[in-house]
């Protein structure tokens, strides 16, 4: 337990396989029970005050070569970049993930995955 709440960057399987003596299968299994646990009573989930947004993730076409410009830039504006939208918790945690459209039911999707709901 300790190993894994000191390391700042997180464990690998094979660090705790080899500093406990048993084997990699079991370390695995360990640490996912383990991280499971830390999560507390919402599985993970994000809770209080949240906001959403999504940004787009991508170079400027003007400060991309003329080939690599023609190959990835088909329109104006965020065509050619990733979209990737977040959810945080007000003084918390932050998720991200790269979605594939800004539409109504991906980023709801997101949302209902990552935050509790009021009962």
């Amino acid at each position: 337990m300790w190993l894994i709440t000191n390391c700042k960057n997180g464990i690998s399987s094979w660090e705790i396989h080899r500093a406990l003596g048993v084997c990699q299968k079991t370390a695995w299994f360990m640490l996912h029970r383990i991280r499971l646990a830390h999560q507390g009573k919402h599985g993970g989930k994000l809770s209080g005050e949240v906001e959403v947004d999504e940004t787009f993730i991508g170079g400027k076409a003007r400060n991309m070569h003329a080939s690599k410009r023609a190959e990835k830039i088909k329109g104006r504006g965020p065509e050619g970049k990733t979209i990737v939208a977040a959810v945080l918790e007000r003084g918390g945690k932050v998720r991200a993930k790269v979605v594939s459209t800004r539409r109504k039911p991906e980023l709801q999707k997101l949302v209902r995955d990552n935050v509790e709901t009021a009962r």
